[in-house]
């Protein structure tokens, strides 16, 4: 059984597909209506769960954006530049 090597590149780019489920998975949470029965604790639970699940996924976006600059860098120049700034990205301008 042949082994393949392992490589950041790779690696990279099967997490940035695996986050992009999630995140598409976690749309799809708060787009779920809350439901119109529940009343009083239920209710204020139900709309907590759901503005944590948007910050989630916000973050999420977040940091697939960095992962994607980080790729990007590698295949460019075959390593990750020190202290590089990652701000000012289309996701994390809308990140406050």
């Amino acid at each position: 059984m042949s082994k393949s090597k392992f490589t950041t590149i790779d690696a990279s780019q099967r997490l940035m597909s695996s986050m992009e489920v999630a995140i598409n998975n976690m749309i799809e949470e708060v787009k779920k209506p809350v439901d119109p029965e529940a009343g009083g604790s239920a209710r204020k639970a139900e709309l907590q769960s759901i503005k944590q699940t948007a910050i989630d996924c916000k973050e999420l976006l977040v940091e697939r954006q960095k992962l994607e600059q980080m790729v990007k860098e590698l295949k460019e120049n075959g390593e990750i530049e020190e202290q590089k700034d990652y701000s000012g990205g289309f996701a994390e301008r809308f990140s406050k």
